[in-house]
């Protein structure tokens, strides 16, 4: 099965409904709705995405890929990654954005603008690609 083939079919990729269900009723019980305009949401999941940053700011690739191996630079990497995706999962629903259906779409565009024979082992974006 091809990647166009699986991302079409009715199978969900990701199903965060649950998620934005809790989020939904965390923001209600604290009147919040009020401050999470798109704009606001945006600023605060770009602030996580650059938490989550600085943990690996200094660190050579190696170390990169170890960090999760040591406890408390893993805590601090889960709780990021938690962030990031609890602002985007309320992001999707402020905006009423279908995240499967998205990302489906998605993933079909990379997969026309990057075609696995013409990118394989090349980190080069697709409009560098096509200069050749």
């Amino acid at each position: 099965m091809n990647a166009q083939t699986e991302n079409s079919s009715s199978t969900p990729l990701v199903s965060i409904a649950p998620l934005i269900k809790v989020l939904d009723q965390f923001s209600a019980d604290r009147d919040w709705e009020q401050f999470h305009s798109p704009k606001n949401l945006v600023m605060a999941l770009t602030g996580e995405v650059g938490e989550l940053a600085e943990i690996f700011q200094w660190m050579t690739e190696a170390q990169s890929r170890e960090a999760h191996t040591d406890p408390k630079i893993a805590q601090a990497i889960d709780d990021e990654l938690a962030d990031v995706f609890l602002y985007l999962a309320r992001l999707a629903s402020v905006l009423n954005v279908d995240m499967d259906a998205a990302i489906k779409q998605k993933l079909l565009k990379n997969a026309e603008k990057y075609p696995a024979q013409m990118v394989w082992g090349s980190s080069k974006k697709y409009t560098e690609l096509l200069k050749k």
